[in-house]
């Protein structure tokens, strides 16, 4: 029995961090802070964003999987958007995080100087 839950925890952790990975990438955080304010086509992200259409389609699709995000086609024009605004709900701490360990060494680095 125990043996059994070990293993289906390790499964939770397994797809915990599958979810994770989908995020861990700076275009797809970029897609992601794009999409906050609504949706937008694919060619109209490659401008803004500066990446190259291969490379954000392999980052939709990661994301689309993940079911951070929804497509929808309109004619030649294929659309994303947020499917699941919870994704701001983990991106949240990880930005507060951050700013603590920023402001810590902001810290740091002033007592260097004295």
């Amino acid at each position: 029995m125990a043996a059994r839950r070990i293993a289906a925890g390790a499964m939770v952790f397994q797809i915990k961090a599958d979810f994770l990975k989908s995020l861990a990438h700076p275009a797809r955080l970029a897609v992601i802070e794009r999409l906050k304010t609504g949706e937008a086509p694919v060619g109209r992200m490659v401008r803004e964003l500066g990446i190259e259409q291969s490379s954000l389609s392999k980052h939709l699709a990661m994301l689309r999987e993940a079911g951070i995000l929804r497509a929808r086609q309109e004619k030649l024009n294929v659309y994303y958007s947020i499917k699941d605004h919870d994704v701001f709900r983990v991106l949240r701490p990880i930005t507060e995080i951050l700013r603590k360990k920023l402001r810590e060494s902001a810290r740091q680095l002033r007592g260097l100087g004295r």
